[in-house]
């Protein structure tokens, strides 16, 4: 019986189903290890799921990926506090000086004594300064650059000063390189444009020789058909001043003639210097539309630069005035002439010099806008002249 009994014993712990209930049992390794390890990490998941909202922010010992440049936007995006400040941050917006950049781009002459141009100065000898303070320099260029001129000759002055400009006029052409680009303007009593800008320096010369000085053009506001009725040249319309002794007898509108021309030049684009060069005796009407000051406001934030050769007995009789003033302002320089070999002479010369100044540029501090501010060019280098524009008006970005 007994071994009956110990049989049975056998037979029971031998079944399949005994088998599969043992490796189930607490003492397998494996099943005490599993269970354990995997709710841990589901449950730290959860905590900083997205669903939760009050667990979008990041960890607090990582904030890095979110001020980094490199972030993707995906991070830079998240909703945490400093996610939010950081986009809220617009870049300052760039200042405008007129139509140009934030850099004010101050074209610079160094002559020494005799006149002669002095190209060898470095970067580390000059200073500028605005409004008496002193800037970091950001732009030195000693490289030549392309020329956009306006040729604005006076279209009335007495016959000898007239021959004398015309037999020389066409040399103007010789001084415009490859790369320049012109255009050519008389003035009288009104302005008249000739030639819109082109670089074909053979249409400039054919145009320039084909102009008569003290002709009247088709369309220029001018001539018999146009004048009003008169006696002795006074007018007989009524509400019009004559002139008599003493009274102002010069009808040539300067201001307004140099205004147009820097308004050609306003919208000329690119790495460009943009010039007048004004071949008149000086003379200058009490009737333009445009004032001084207008004009050379205009001239300033459109980074123009006059240039002048005054002629004829004016400038032996008084002070030519505009002549002088307006290089003076814009950072130009003035000629005078009496003889015409001079005059080819200076044409070239001119348009070279103004193609080889120094490019100084720094960014400005604190400008106001609609605020003029000087301007001080200084060399470390003694004895010699430098000629740059005085100062520039500051003009706020547009919306």
């Amino acid at each position: 019986m007994r071994q009956v009994l110990a049989l049975a014993v056998v037979a029971i712990l031998s079944w399949p189903g005994a088998l599969a209930s043992q490796s189930q049992s607490p003492a397998d390794p494996q099943s005490q290890s599993k269970p354990p390890a995997k709710p841990q990490p589901q449950s730290e998941s959860d905590a900083q799921s997205p669903a939760d909202p009050q667990q979008q922010n990041p960890p607090p010992e990582s904030p890095a990926p979110q001020s980094s440049d490199q972030t993707p936007p995906s991070v830079q995006g998240k909703s945490s506090p400093a996610g939010q400040k950081q986009q809220g941050q617009q870049p300052q917006q760039p200042r405008r000086l007129g139509t140009v950049s934030e850099l004010v781009r101050v074209p610079v002459t160094i002559k020494n004594s005799q006149g002669q141009i002095i190209g060898d100065l470095r970067r580390d000898e000059f200073r500028i300064f605005e409004d008496g303070r002193e800037q970091q320099l950001a732009l030195f260029s000693t490289d030549p650059y392309p020329l956009s001129v306006v040729v604005l000759i006076d279209n009335s002055m007495t016959t000898k000063v007239r021959d004398q400009v015309q037999k020389s006029i066409e040399s103007i052409a010789a001084g415009l390189g490859p790369q320049d680009e012109a255009a050519l303007m008389l003035f009288d009593e009104f302005p008249e444009q000739v030639l819109d800008f082109t670089k074909n320096n053979d249409m400039v010369f054919t145009q320039l020789k084909r102009v008569r000085l003290g002709e009247k053009f088709p369309g220029d506001f001018g001539g018999p058909m146009s004048a009003p009725p008169g006696t002795n040249n006074q007018s007989q319309l009524p509400q019009v001043p004559t002139y008599g002794v003493g009274q102002e007898k010069v009808v040539k509108d300067l201001d307004d003639a140099v205004h147009a021309a820097a308004e050609m030049l306003h919208s000329r684009v690119g790495d460009r210097r943009k010039m007048i060069f004004l071949i008149a005796d000086g003379q200058n009407s009490h009737h333009n539309k445009w004032t001084y000051a207008q004009t050379v406001r205009l001239l300033l934030t459109s980074d123009v630069t006059v240039y002048s050769i005054t002629v004829g007995s004016a400038l032996l009789k008084h002070e030519p005035g505009r002549m002088t003033k307006y290089p003076d302002d814009t950072g130009g320089d003035s000629f005078f002439a009496s003889k015409g070999d001079r005059l080819e002479r200076l044409y070239s010369a001119t348009t070279e010099e103004a193609r080889n100044q120094y490019l100084l540029g720094y960014v400005p501090q604190n400008s106001p806008s609609g605020e003029y501010h000087s301007i001080e060019v200084r060399v470390e280098r003694p004895g010699l002249n430098v000629t740059a524009r005085k100062g520039y008006y500051y003009a706020a970005p547009r919306p």
